[in-house]
């Protein structure tokens, strides 16, 4: 049923006033120069091979969710993760460039590119690599904190399966125990994620697009970022067409950061599929941030998706 009514031109004011304060999300001077000078940091700390030099930024409880590697949590296992990498690949050239940086007032999410020169030690193989990245800061005290890295490639690698360390402390997050669905945010993403197991099992791209804002954007790996809904309905018609047969699909969260009119979702998924002759369990990870939308609706406005 639907309701209508003519509120007073006062009313309408009075209504704008927040929404508009809480749609603002530039960051200011300070943040902008935090984050610029992290990102100097961080790329000396990649030609230096020092990633114990950026650590001070670093939350105690800092979540790592890299491309084709299970996510790491916590900030000495974030170093041995670095380490490793380091130990197996040499790199070289890595540049950072951020592209958007939303200021949500508790988290200060960054969007951008990086490019690097990466050789496997062990057969000297080289590839120039491309891909994206998003952060999420965590601001306490008007201090930032880096809370979340996640990333995945523009590409394809050579070596996709030389991304993984079986031997790394790991939270193989799709196989743990998730968020009980106890408050009304928590409801309304099962609800979407349901849904979601459905659209994506059925190949349904015309709905899937549904789920993102008009001005949303997709990272998806191996492929350029997608934004508006033009590409992203392009984007989905395409990818729709390679899916494979999925047996069963689960998708869930074991994180919700609730903002008000944002929302950080934490996601996983275990899929079992079969294509021809080819079946197998997949896992992967996703983060998105969802928008409230002036209709009620909650729509995604970034996400980012790393297979493990």
């Amino acid at each position: 049923m639907t309701v209508r009514f003519f509120p007073t031109l006062i009313s309408v004011l009075i209504c704008a006033l927040p929404l508009s304060a809480q749609s603002d999300t530039t960051s200011d001077e300070k943040t902008t120069a935090y984050l610029k000078q992290f990102r100097s940091d961080y790329m000396k700390s990649k030609s230096d091979k020092k990633p114990g030099s950026i650590a001070s930024y670093y939350a105690n409880d800092i979540r790592l969710m890299p491309e084709f590697q299970k996510t790491i949590i916590g900030k000495e296992n974030v170093l041995l993760y670095e380490k490793a990498f380091l130990n197996r690949f040499e790199l070289s050239d890595y540049t950072r460039t951020a592209n958007e940086i939303i200021d949500l007032k508790s988290r200060v999410i960054e969007i951008g590119s990086f490019s690097e020169k990466l050789t496997w030690k062990e057969n000297n193989q080289s590839q120039q690599v491309k891909g994206k990245y998003l952060d999420v800061w965590i601001r306490e005290n008007n201090q930032l904190t880096l809370l979340t890295q996640a990333w995945n490639y523009d590409h394809g690698l050579l070596w996709e399966e030389q991304l993984k360390w079986n031997t790394l402390p790991v939270a193989d997050v799709a196989l743990q125990a998730h968020l009980p669905i106890d408050n009304p945010i928590r409801f309304e993403l099962a609800a979407l994620n349901r849904l979601m197991e459905k659209v994506i099992s059925e190949h349904d791209e015309k709905i899937w697009v549904q789920f993102y804002a008009d001005d949303g954007s997709f990272m998806y790996s191996r492929t350029p970022v997608v934004k508006g809904k033009s590409e992203l309905g392009t984007f989905f018609h395409e990818h729709a067409k390679g899916l494979p047969v999925f047996e069963k699909l689960d998708v869930r969260n074991d994180r919700v950061d609730d903002l008000g009119k944002y929302v950080v979702e934490y996601a996983s998924h275990i899929a079992i599929i079969r294509q021809g002759d080819f079946s197998g369990v997949f896992t992967g990870k996703d983060l998105a941030i969802w928008r409230r939308e002036p209709n009620g609706s909650l729509k995604i406005y970034r996400h980012i998706g790393m297979y493990d």
